[in-house]
């Protein structure tokens, strides 16, 4: 089993940035693939970003604009997110897998609100 922790969540002005971390143990952090997701009210939860040993991949929504990293030291994976604008806000959350397999761990999530 996994277990993720995300942080680094707020209440900010648009156009400021925030960087989310997410700690994970229990498993091997290099044999798994990192995403972040991101549920609004109101709506599904959504894709962000994922990495996972060699290639990043983003949402439209937020291409040019977030920014995921990981850090296998650390066991941390990361999103940075600048340029906020008020449709980012929702519950950010970190999401793991194994190589090759569907986001199997999730954590509890992180409040983002970015106001206008």
């Amino acid at each position: 089993q996994v277990q993720l922790v995300e942080s680094g969540g707020g209440l900010v002005q648009a156009g400021d940035s925030l960087r989310l971390s997410c700690a994970a143990s229990g498993r091997t952090f290099r044999s798994l693939t990192m995403g972040w997701f991101r549920q609004a009210p109101g709506k599904e939860r959504e894709f962000v970003s994922q990495i996972n040993w060699s290639d990043t991949s983003y949402a439209d929504a937020v291409k040019g604009r977030f920014t995921i990293s990981r850090d296998n030291a650390k066991n941390t994976v990361y999103l940075q997110m600048n340029s906020l604008k008020p449709e980012d806000t929702a519950v950010y959350y970190c999401a793991a897998g194994a190589v090759g397999s569907s986001f199997q761990y999730w954590g509890q999530g992180t409040q983002v609100t970015v106001s206008s």
